[in-house]
């Protein structure tokens, strides 16, 4: 019966998580038409009526591959970066500061640290300051706004239906994988996208991909009532590797694009560095980063927006090698400029314009075809540069229809993440997505889960009943400073250990905190939001959080060790 019951309970969970996913693949699907809307108003205002100035843009997007230059030729185009990065700055900083830079690692921070929580204010900030700064000619991309503004309408969902936080941060995960389906018209990848970006090492949150994949699928299917489903951009048909020699000259494009992605993370993050340190308030610094970004835009226009109609052009071959070859490092600088000084936008487009610069320029110098080029090198260089591998494969070649590239180019992003992996071992920035953890075991999300572990592998030892407990929330009874007596007559407490304490830098086994004689254990040790199983060797550090077995009229003779916990 009790079995039945719980089988029962769990269905309905499904049913509802389901029910979920579709209302949250639909809402995020308008929301991206929403925030189109939004940019093609912003950009008409800032650059076509102001700086007369049109970019080329995707004709899948009812644009054309034309630049239109007005009569006053390129000089008002910093009036227009100047004056939407401050309004986006002043809008952002007095309203929500959270929703600066690109928004895509703010939802992967809710996540790891948030229990899935983004304040409801950032949701239609991101996408009037986003519109407002890639409008205005910002050099920064949609997912970033994109993924933040779908990823917090989940968030706000899951507080109206008062949902677990467990059940929070899986919403979060499927506005996110909707919003951006819808975007970029790729279903697959960015359902992959919404569980790889979380890691830095190739993981996943599997147990979410079912959600994600739904309500990416669904948002793709709302969404291309409005815009259809043909791909982003235009790729030659039966595109291949062509020879062994092709996948050659790909594996070169491969080593070429993982040192790329180990410069992007550098350039980007050195610039936001650069940035703070400048003593003004931070609602003027995106006015200053636009402005660079302008001045830049007065000889390469090309920096300007997503770039996806340049984009086009390089898979085209239309882009001279002296051009190509300037593009990917005055991109890298002006989105660094665009982002990093406060402005809001994403950091993806940006990252495939790099990349498909980078492959039609290799094209070019070998006398290749670029086409596929410059889709493996998109891929390529965002992939390693974001360390997001998989997703990034199957998004590029969703959003160009490449699929006949797609075995060349998993051997070329697959060589590029390896390369900018082994190039960032030791660098301060490895990744575009700063709040990403190494893996699930790494996440403050799953810290719970972990402690379950220690105290499940007690009772496996028989030393308690791990189910007397089971229904306390026992880590934040235990952060609180109360211990929980077990029915062994011991007592499971958790302390932080003191700079000035006899343990720091001792081992485990040399703790000697307390007699002999006394029968304790420390089970876990939580140290700068990881978990470490100890062994007799491990080193105590100071404000290392320790979870502790001991006798209880031993308890007072502990804690004169140790700090009162965070």
């Amino acid at each position: 019966m009790a079995a039945d019951a719980s089988r029962n309970v769990t269905m309905r969970r499904q049913h509802v998580l389901l029910l979920d996913t579709i209302v949250l693949g639909i809402v995020g699907a308008l929301g991206a038409q929403l925030f189109v809307a939004l940019l093609h108003l912003a950009q008409d205002l800032f650059l076509t009526h102001l700086a007369v100035y049109a970019p080329p843009d995707l004709p899948s997007s009812g644009g054309t591959l034309q630049q239109v230059i007005g009569p006053h030729w390129l000089w008002l185009i910093p009036v227009a970066t100047t004056l939407g990065g401050l309004i986006s700055g002043l809008l952002v900083y007095s309203i929500a500061p959270e929703a600066e830079g690109h928004g895509t690692d703010t939802a992967v921070r809710a996540f790891h640290r948030d229990n899935g929580f983004i304040r409801p204010r950032v949701t239609p900030l991101k996408i009037v300051a986003s519109a407002v700064t890639i409008g205005s000619g910002g050099s920064a991309g949609r997912e970033g706004p994109t993924a933040l503004f779908s990823a917090g309408v989940g968030s706000i969902y899951a507080s109206l239906t008062h949902r677990t936080d467990a059940e929070k941060r899986l919403l979060v995960l499927i506005g996110m994988a909707a919003g951006l389906s819808a975007i970029f018209r790729s279903p697959i990848g960015t359902a992959i996208f919404a569980v790889e970006v979380l890691y830095g090492e190739m993981q996943f949150e599997a147990g979410a991909l079912i959600y994600t994949m739904i309500g990416a699928i669904v948002a793709y299917a709302v969404n291309g009532l409005f815009v259809g489903w043909q791909p982003l951009f235009e790729v030659p048909t039966g595109l291949t590797a062509g020879s062994t020699v092709g996948y050659a000259w790909f594996v070169v494009l491969g080593l070429v694009s993982g040192v790329v992605g180990a410069i992007l993370p550098t350039v980007f993050y050195g610039v936001r560095d650069a940035f703070k340190a400048i003593p003004i308030p931070p609602h003027f610094k995106p006015a200053i980063g636009g402005l660079g970004v302008g001045l830049i835009a007065l000889m390469l226009p090309q920096v300007l927006g997503g770039g996806y109609g340049w984009i086009q052009e390089a898979i085209d071959g239309n882009l001279t090698l002296t051009i190509l070859g300037l593009l990917v490092f005055a991109k890298m600088l002006a989105f660094a400029m665009t982002v990093s000084s406060g402005g809001s936008g994403g950091v993806f487009a940006p990252s495939l314009f790099v990349g498909a610069m980078t492959g039609s320029l290799l094209a070019q110098l070998v006398h290749q075809p670029p086409a596929a080029f410059a889709v493996i090198g998109m891929a390529a260089v965002f992939g390693s540069a974001a360390r997001i591998p998989i997703a990034t494969l199957l998004m590029v070649t969703e959003m160009t229809g490449g699929y006949s590239l797609l075995a060349p180019a998993a051997l070329a992003v697959m060589l590029a993440f390896l390369v900018q992996r082994q190039l960032t071992a030791t660098v301060r920035y490895a990744s575009l997505y700063e709040a990403q953890v190494p893996r699930p075991a790494d996440s403050p999300a799953h810290r719970m889960e972990h402690l379950r572990t220690a105290i499940k592998m007690l009772s496996e030892r028989r030393m308690f009943d791990a189910a007397a407990v089971g229904h306390l929330n026992l880590f934040s009874l235990l952060a609180s400073g109360i211990p929980v007596d077990l029915p062994d007559g011991k007592q499971l407490m958790i302390e932080t250990l003191q700079p000035d304490s006899p343990w720091a830098g001792k081992a485990v086994k040399d703790g000697g905190f307390v007699s002999d004689q006394v029968d304790w254990e420390i089970v876990a040790i939580l140290r700068d939001e990881h978990l470490v199983l100890p062994h007799p060797n491990t080193i105590m550090e100071p404000e290392d959080e320790l979870l502790i077995l001991i006798p209880p009229e031993y308890r007072q003779e502990v804690e004169q060790h140790f700090a009162a916990p965070s």
